[in-house]
């Protein structure tokens, strides 16, 4: 059987890794780390007991917040974003920041944009279709990169609104 020291070691190697998922076997007992999208480590413990042929299985699951924040932090942040505007593609397609490759980029960080400016292209089915900001305001966040697959309603750009 594996000591929480072990267990510890596993979840801080992983954590300081790259890897997003870590499987462990060890006798009978068999340990699956996985990191959540938002940075947050699951730990999930599967231990065989008795026989091969009386496989029962216990399973439990465990979160431990990689970071937390506290509720000061949370309304600072509530604050700054309640100004953001989310500019969303409008149909599934390829996102294009410019209207070729050896063109600028439409807009950048720290851009002032305003309402019916273009600010990329999202090419479906041989179709360039020139997307517009529906706000003034200054580009904070391009959420996208040049070339990258896009859904229906994926926000592409962050804008502080003026």
């Amino acid at each position: 059987m594996m000591d929480i020291a072990e267990i510890q070691k596993l979840i801080k190697a992983l954590d300081q890794s790259s890897i997003g998922e870590l499987e462990y076997n060890k006798e009978d007992m068999k340990l699956l780390l996985k990191k959540n999208l938002n940075d947050d480590l699951q730990f999930v413990r599967k231990v065989s007991e008795g026989s091969v042929s009386n496989n029962k299985m216990i399973q439990e699951d465990y979160s431990i917040p990689h970071a937390q924040v506290n509720e000061s932090n949370q309304e600072n942040v509530e604050k700054l974003t309640e100004n953001l505007h989310e500019i969303k593609s409008p149909m599934v397609g390829t996102f294009y920041d410019s209207s070729s490759p050896d063109a600028e980029p439409y807009v950048e960080i720290g851009k002032e944009i305003n309402e019916g400016s273009a600010v990329c292209i999202v090419e479906a089915m041989k179709l360039f279709n020139e997307i517009e900001s529906d706000v003034r305001g200054e580009v904070v966040e391009i959420l996208v990169g040049n070339g990258e697959l896009v859904e229906y309603g994926q926000t592409l750009f962050l804008v502080n609104k003026k």
